[in-house]
């Protein structure tokens, strides 16, 4: 008979649980005894496991000597597998509960620029230093790309804005804060040692942001409008911010970007770019966290999101 043959047998005869701790227990102790305390049975019970095991086997699993007992081959091979099944259920318990406490597991989040560096980066720090086990990927986009990912299941959360007409319905957002602005230039550019920068002295210049139809332009455009500015030229339109950050270095382009992204690339003395000096209460309406309409995070994904929503505004 083929092991696997075998084994099927013993599965099929009745061969239980119950019946391998006992095996194991009785490999540890070689006491009855002591084996049924571990197993926090009568011994009379352990006794008649002890019988079934050699009947569903169909051989004699121990010997009984002047000290206790002792397992026979056939017994001893049989505590052996009981053994490493034991652990196996114990390393299995231990899986779960990390799993059920978000301790383990893979997570898939997207998220605009802004909070991505802002809430995502040291929220991916933080729960990956208390729970190494946790991976992540991180997709940067539009909101409007990250709601097509979410609603292709490619995406466990969006952090971002909810897109435009009857599509909202299909989504759920918690709000988590708005996006305030900056306008980034090139370290050595004219206006960086202006002595007093008034709004007026930004129309002499090129801008560059993204596509027309984007939340970050349309913001712009009416703040600039409410400072009785018209609108600035724009040679390049581009969401792209390796683009963003080459045009910056080599021409006098103003970039509006959010905050955060201007504090982390913009605020090193040494850094090739720089914040103007300047605010004008440019704010982008509030991004959230957007899930699928009705949707149950997984214990892995619902530790990030609770993580992004503790981070402090403007963490870096």
């Amino acid at each position: 008979m083929h092991l696997a043959q075998h084994s099927a047998t013993l599965a099929h005869r009745g061969l239980k649980l119950s019946h391998l701790r006992l095996l194991a227990a009785l490999a540890e102790t070689g006491q009855i005894g002591q084996a049924a305390d571990r197993m926090s049975i009568a011994q009379p019970a352990a006794s008649r496991l002890l019988a079934e095991v050699e009947r569903i086997v169909g051989a004699p699993v121990h010997l009984r000597t002047g000290r206790g007992m002792v397992l026979t081959p056939v017994g001893e091979a049989l505590a052996l597998r009981a053994q490493r099944i034991q652990t196996e259920l114990r390393d299995a318990a231990r899986d779960i509960a990390e799993v059920a406490a978000g301790e383990t597991g893979h997570v898939r989040i997207g998220s605009v620029t802004g909070p991505a560096i802002g809430r995502v980066l040291p929220a991916l720090r933080e729960v990956c230093l208390h729970a190494p086990r946790i991976s992540a990927e991180v997709k940067i986009a539009g909101s409007e790309q990250l709601c097509e990912q979410l609603l292709a299941g490619n995406l466990d959360f969006a952090i971002g804005r909810l897109p435009e007409g009857p599509s909202r319905a299909l989504f759920d957002i918690t709000p988590i804060a708005t996006e305030p602005v900056s306008l980034v230039v090139r370290s050595s550019h004219p206006l960086i040692s202006k002595p007093k920068l008034l709004p007026a002295d930004l129309s002499a210049y090129d801008w560059v942001m993204p596509p027309p139809a984007a939340i970050l332009t349309r913001t712009v455009l009416e703040r600039l409008r409410a400072h009785g500015l018209p609108s600035p030229k724009q040679v390049l339109a581009t969401d792209s911010f390796l683009m963003i950050f080459a045009l910056l270095q080599h021409s006098d382009s103003i970039a509006p970007l959010a905050r955060t992204v201007a504090e982390c690339f913009a605020s090193a003395a040494d850094a090739p770019y720089r914040a103007l000096a300047i605010d004008l209460g440019i704010e982008v309406a509030a991004f959230g966290l957007i899930t699928r309409t009705g949707a149950i995070l997984p214990p892995v994904a619902a530790r990030f999101a609770a993580e992004i929503h503790a981070q402090p505004k403007g963490t870096l």
